[in-house]
């Protein structure tokens, strides 16, 4: 696997669902974040290089501001099965952030994250 990661993975805390927001479908809920992708934890595979339109639901004052919710014009990069048969993993590449939604995940990021090493950091978009 290639190590060509540019940003450390962050997992979250908060139970976080992810919106298809084309068709209003519950994808799943994120397993981790950075500034430039989301991987999410679902029950259904995704076609891979397809572009979705991203919901993410963030816990009610997660961000200090009235916003809960990010839209973010994403990729799907790659669709691999979790450790239980069940889920799928999900890597997204976010295809534009805007100057606002750069705070609220860095907000998100200093308030939710877990304080551990990530042991998913050799993935990459």
């Amino acid at each position: 696997m290639n190590n060509n990661r540019k940003e450390s993975r962050k997992k979250l805390m908060a139970f976080t669902p992810v919106y298809e927001l084309l068709h209003k479908k519950l994808i799943g809920y994120i397993g981790d974040l950075t500034l430039k992708g989301v991987m999410v934890i679902g029950e259904n595979p995704i076609e891979v290089d397809r572009n979705f339109t991203l919901g993410i639901e963030f816990p009610e004052g997660a961000v200090g501001a009235s916003t809960t919710r990010i839209v973010m014009p994403s990729r799907a990069a790659w669709c691999r099965n979790d450790d239980s048969p069940q889920y799928f993993n999900i890597g997204f590449e976010f295809l534009e952030v805007s100057p606002e939604n750069i705070k609220v995940i860095d907000a998100v990021l200093v308030r939710y994250q877990f304080r551990t090493v990530s042991t998913l950091s050799d993935l990459e978009f």
